[in-house]
Formats: structure tokens, sequence, C-alpha cells
């Protein structure tokens, strides 16, 4: 196995960073809060898809996690120990609103807020993700992302939570991954609520870019004009699998990059969606489903955009035209260092994603936040891989600043092992390993790690 320049098992030395960069971990209220009946809790998509035989690795669910909604207090403690500046969490949508819309759970958001009380008094920044996968069963019986209410329902629920936390929450985060959610939950069905689409899926996209838009609209409203408004979207830089690659190859690597990247930000950026032909999408209303006016709501201005990178995403031309994509997706020819979960380290996309939406969108494109990055390590408190990983993309970051791309903040993923969606309790992403029967948490070398790290870069 070769390595990269750049791909170090032992981290690099990093420079210092803007006095005002922001050092935070982030998590997701499905993965770590448990509680999945508790306190008046609505089910959500998740709650049902864990359910279905096969559909998650040895049958786990989320139902307890890290029973983070009863150990919050605990693991705010590590936080603080941690020195966080910011800690990036989700909002569970079914346990403010069971059932998506109506009723208010209050015991739901009187979580919520003893939350956010207790890492303002840590001195850590909350900063919530409204949206991460859970959407409320009931809005899933509905129609789900499919239908165009579902945006209505997010912007009214964005009120909700909003006018409850926005005296003291700053910043917000609309969605998590609109891409990922769009294709592994309702275009392949490997997510909740599993539905197997393909391209029927594409209204996901435009439903989820428009609660979105909607929900910018409400936070403003209701949590004042201070309020910094983001969403975090899952971006890929593309490349050719080699050096020998097509015509058709090329166009394949165009037609994905469109929909993993430029489907969800260039109608946040530019108020237009790419060209989506390449998908027999040549309609500009997508036959009604793109409206007179939702473009100028889903472009409206942001605070930021938040980014959350792996890995690159090889493309060749399609083996089977009949597949019904017009790309197909490959290995590296290059062998890179792999993940637990056989995920390519590839530090130097991560420079080479940011300098490209600079490059991309030039002076639209508002400040970036990395609000993901993190890898998963096989059990055990000695996880050298995961700071040379950790080490290696901040560095990445460093390199994208100094080529005048302006990032504000990093989120590592994750400060908690978690449950991992599809994958079960089997990938260990956490700077702090949990152990799932005594809900243990022992602080990995990564944590002290990450520790030292930003006790370096202060003043």
């Amino acid at each position: 196995m070769t390595t990269r320049p750049g791909d170090p098992t032992t981290p690099l030395p990093l420079p210092r960073f803007p006095a005002d960069f922001v050092w935070g971990a982030s998590t997701a209220a499905y993965q770590i809060e448990g509680a999945a009946e508790e306190d008046g809790k609505g089910p959500s998509i998740w709650d049902t898809f864990v359910g279905r035989p096969g559909a998650v690795r040895d049958g786990h669910t989320g139902a307890v996690a890290c029973a983070h909604y009863h150990r919050y207090a605990e693991d705010v403690a590590l936080m603080r120990r941690l020195g966080l500046d910011a800690y990036r969490f989700s909002i569970s949508w079914p346990r403010v609103l069971p059932s998506g819309a109506g009723r208010v759970e209050q015991r739901g958001l009187d979580f919520y807020d003893r939350l956010v009380d207790a890492l303002l008094a840590a001195g850590i920044e909350p900063t919530p993700t409204l949206f991460h996968w859970d959407l409320p069963q009931a809005l899933e019986d509905e129609g789900g992302w499919l239908a165009r209410d579902t945006a209505y329902r997010f912007g009214e629920y964005a009120a909700v939570v909003a006018e409850r936390l926005g005296d003291r929450v700053r910043r917000w985060i609309t969605l998590n991954e609109p891409f990922v959610h769009m294709s592994f939950g309702y275009g392949y069905g490997v997510h909740a609520p599993g539905r197997a689409m393909l391209l029927d899926a594409v209204p996901v996209a435009h439903h989820q870019l428009l609660g979105h838009g909607l929900a910018v609209a409400a936070l403003r409203a209701a949590a004042g004009p201070d309020a910094q408004v983001l969403i975090a979207n899952n971006c890929s830089p593309v490349r050719l699998r080699s050096d020998a690659a097509s015509e058709a190859d090329r166009l394949a690597a165009d037609a994905y990059d469109t929909l993993h990247n430029r489907l969800f930000n260039d109608p946040l950026l530019t108020g237009r969606y790419p060209d989506l032909s390449a998908y027999g999408l040549t309609d500009p209303g997508w036959g009604g489903i793109v409206r007179d006016d939702d473009l100028s709501v889903i472009a409206a201005p942001l605070d930021g955009l938040g980014i959350n990178y792996y890995n690159p995403s090889w493309i060749t031309a399609p083996a089977d035209p009949a597949s019904g994509l017009p790309f197909d997706l490959t290995e590296p020819e290059q062998a890179y260092r792999r993940t637990a979960f056989d995920w390519p380290v590839v530090p130097d996309g991560l420079t080479e994603l940011l300098l490209g939406l600079k490059a991309r969108y030039g002076t639209a494109l508002p400040p970036v936040w990395i609000t993901e990055n993190g890898c998963s390590e096989p059990a055990g408190l000695d996880d050298a891989a995961r700071v040379g990983y950790l080490g290696a993309h901040i560095g990445a970051v460093a390199e994208a600043l100094a080529q005048g791309v302006d990032v504000r903040g990093y989120f590592t993923w994750s400060l908690l092992d978690n449950f991992e969606w599809a994958e079960g309790y089997h990938q260990r992403f956490g700077l702090v390993e949990v152990d799932f029967a005594t809900q243990a948490r022992t602080p990995r070398a990564s944590f002290a790690w990450y520790r030292d790290l930003i006790a370096s870069q202060k003043p």
C-alpha cells in the first residue's frame, strides 16, 4: 500500500489559524439521543426503517444509542474538557412536533432548552441543525419530501424552534446533506425512508431546498437580525479514474458533479438550477415541480455554506447504458489508505473542493464552514490513524485558507461513537469511545490531540 503526500499517519505541523476561527464537533439527534419513545416524541422515518428486516446491519436501532437525551450534561462536560468553541447538534423534528405539524411537544423543546443553556454555561456556542434525516413518520405517510407540503411544514417547524431558542442561539443550520438524503433515502433506498426510486427521487431535492428557503425566512423572523443561517451540503470533488479517460468519461463526470454538487449549490448561490438534461430534465419547471418564485425563496442570502467532506468521487461512463444513470461510480486506480468504513483517505480532495467552490461561485460564495469531517477507525483508545486523518484534513483547510478561501470554522465528526445509520454500531467515528452496554464514555488519543490543537490555536 502506498500513500500520497499529505496522507500521514502522524499529523503534519499545522500553521496558526485566524484568531476567530471556530473549532467544533458534530453529532445528530437520531444517532446519539435515544429516548425514542419518551416524553411524547413521535416516530421518525428512522424509527420505522430500523424495524424493517435487513435494513440495518445486525438489526441495530437508535432506540437507546448514546442515551444523550439523559446524559447530555456528561457529554457537555466532555466538550468543555475538549475546549470546543462550538457544538453542532441536530434537533429531532418529531421530538418537537410529534406529527410533524400542529401540536408542539413542550417536553421536547424543554430538552433542547436545557442543552442550549448547558452549552452556553460551558462557554460553547450551540449550533443546531434543524433536519438531520429524521423526518416525522406522519409526514412521510403523506408523501415525505416528495410532497411539496413538507417544505411548508419544515418552515413552520423552524419557526417553532427559533421562537423558543432564538434568544440564545446565534448560528443555525437548516438541512444536513440533502443530496445524501435524496439519493440514499429515496433514490437507492438504503437509508430511511427506504424508497428505491432512482431518478424519480429528484423532486426530493427541490422540496428540501424549498423547505430550506422557507426555514431561512422563519429563522430570520423569529431569531432576529443577528441570526446566522447556513445549510450543510455534502460535497465531493469529482475525479476521473485515469489519465486515459475518454470523452464519455468526462461527460459522465460532469453529469455526476451536477447531481451531487451543483444541484444543491447552484440554486442557493446563483438562483437557478444547473442543466439537468443528462437526467432527462429539460423543462425548467421540472413538469410543474418548480413553481414561480420558488428559486427566489431558495436563494435567500446565506451567512455561510456548510461543507461536509469525506472523500472524492471517481467516475466513469456507464458500462450499461440501460442502467438509467449517465455515470458509474468506480474506485481510484491509485492506492490510498482506507478507513474502517473502506473510504479512501484523500486530504488534498478537501483543498481541491474548497478552491473549486471559490472558482465556480466567486463573490457569490459566502463564508465556508467545514461542518463535518472525520473517519471511522477500529474500536480502541489508541486511534493514531484518526489523529493522522484529522491533522491532514485540517492541514488541507489551512492550505485553502492560504489560497484565499474564507473558511470560518471546522467541526469534526464526531464527538461520540454513535448509531451509524445502516451500519448500526459497527462504525466508530468518535473522539470519545462509547461502551453501548454500559454507556461509559472514554476519551481516545484523538480527543487529547484535538484538545491540544485547539488550545495551541488560542491567543
